[in-house]
């Protein structure tokens, strides 16, 4: 097994539907621009409320993933 190195970052998905789907987004959307993810870390979860209702499901992750040598 060959050593690597990871960068962290931050990101927020956000979905109407659960936070599962908020991470799942994240994921899919980063993955677009940031190669080699290799896991995520939960930091939070929050919500936005409209007129009583839960609105969006809002899900900050840490992401990490390969430098390229």
């Amino acid at each position: 097994m060959s050593d690597h190195v990871y960068k962290v970052v931050e990101i927020v998905g956000s979905s109407k539907v659960s936070s599962d789907e908020a991470i799942r987004t994240a994921i899919t959307v980063s993955s677009k621009t940031i190669r080699h993810i290799s896991w995520y870390e939960v930091v939070s979860t929050t919500g936005h409320v409209v007129d009583g209702q839960v609105a969006h499901f809002q899900v900050k992750l840490k992401i990490g993933f390969r430098i390229e040598d």
